[in-house]
């Protein structure tokens, strides 16, 4: 019900130019959704120039400019970090651009960083890139070989990545024995945890420093939007980060914010449909001949199965498979593309089944893969399983791995 007009101030607008700018509107209070608010903003509106002078002081006022935050940003923010258990998290435009700002917080010329060979392509593409340009040393440890690593570990290293399990490769590292050589040299640790989408891996549980994700992934679940994180716990260290963030003028949509927001209630839901899926593939492939071996960090062939089972409360719907050696790669590039229900693309973590092929002896140090002891192991195959029936996944894998790789 709106006020009589003898109830309300008279409007200072007397012109149509300007009652379209700033019209006078009555919204009835009391209106509550599910749903969170979704803010659009650049311009942050002050109440008196005390308040804006005032920005920095958290008793005073929050809110600055739309590009730092705001309440939809906000409210994804502290439902990412209930989830993972972080108490700070900041938003970024995709997951490379979260590992960035990692990297730019953290680390200097002359600095040095330990990457796991098992890295994400583009994060292993960034540490070079700063390397050539800037001036950090960026070296590679094995992930299964704590000790080694440990070895590394130098008066100017400052920072220690982790990937578990490695997005390609799978493994899974001592996460305890890394943390704790890094304590022990005062360097800070950060781990990509997309592959657990932060519910199925607790890294500050486990005295990680810094938990980076692809928000592209489970959290969005739709394939269609771009966003990233970074999670601490420690207080200057998020304000570090937030500085850097700052600096750097990276920020998210609002918009993109209530995709990925309306995705976090099933998160769980999701993520267990894609695990008992995921582990039904995967024994089904392991019964192949084709199938020399599978990586899914649940099964016993995995490097790092036995952290796995300490670490971890499910599995992600993301595994690899290593065909037989006697197939060339054209044969195993002409069994992904006779897949009819497996699209073939970069990313995952939506409704829709993926198959990828790799050539790792390409993307790793000379001598690493495949690991000492595998024998017959030939091309790499990723596979994402989506939320399809099972059944017609399998089929679809029988039919082209036949079609393909018949004896």
């Amino acid at each position: 019900m709106s006020d009589s007009p003898s109830d309300k101030p008279a409007s200072p607008a007397h012109y149509l130019q300007t009652v379209a700018v700033q019209p006078e509107l009555e919204i009835a209070p009391g209106f509550a959704s599910f749903s969170p608010a979704t803010h659009r903003g650049s311009t942050v509106v002050f109440r008196n120039l005390a308040e804006l002078r005032a920005h920095g002081d958290g008793a005073t006022t929050y809110w600055r400019y739309g590009l730092h935050a705001t309440p939809t940003s906000e409210a994804l923010c502290q439902h990412l970090a209930l989830l993972e258990g972080a108490r700070h998290t900041l938003l970024q435009p995709s997951g490379l651009a979260a590992i960035s700002l990692v990297y730019f917080a953290l680390l200097k010329s002359g600095d040095d960083v330990l990457v796991p060979h098992n890295v994400y392509g583009p994060n292993r593409d960034h540490g070079e890139w700063l390397a050539r340009e800037f001036g950090v040393t960026v070296r590679y440890y094995d992930p299964m070989d704590a000790a080694a690593m440990a070895a590394m570990i130098r008066p100017n290293t400052r920072l220690i990545w982790m990937e578990s399990p490695g997005s390609v490769t799978m493994e899974v590292p001592d996460s305890d024995a890394i943390v704790a050589a890094a304590r022990a040299h005062g360097v800070l640790t950060a781990i990509d945890n997309t592959w657990s989408a932060g519910i199925y891996f607790r890294p500050f549980d486990k005295g990680i420093d810094i938990s980076v994700q692809a928000l592209t992934k489970y959290q969005s679940g739709g394939s269609d939007v771009l966003m990233g994180a970074v999670l601490t716990c420690d207080d200057a260290l998020h304000d570090r980060l937030k500085r850097t963030r700052m600096l750097m003028g990276w920020g998210v949509s609002a918009d993109d914010c209530h995709l990925v927001l309306r995705g976090l209630p099933s998160l769980p839901v999701r993520l267990a449909a894609h695990d008992r899926a995921a582990r039904e593939v995967a024994e089904w492939l392991r019964q192949r001949p084709e199938v020399a071996r599978v990586l899914h960090p649940a099964l016993p062939d995995c490097p790092g199965h036995a952290s796995w089972r300490r670490d971890f409360t499910g599995a992600s719907g993301l595994f690899a498979i290593i065909l037989r050696a006697r197939y060339t790669r054209q044969q195993v590039d002409a069994l992904v593309e006779a897949l009819q229900l497996f699209a073939i693309g970069w990313s995952w973590g939506g409704a829709h089944s993926l198959a990828v092929p790799y050539h790792v002896q390409g993307m790793r140090p000379a001598g690493t893969w495949p690991p000492a002891g595998w024998q017959d192991a030939g091309e790499l195959v990723r596979l994402y399983i989506g939320l399809e029936d099972t059944r017609d996944l399998i089929a679809d894998l029988r039919q082209a791995l036949e079609a393909t790789l018949a004896a």
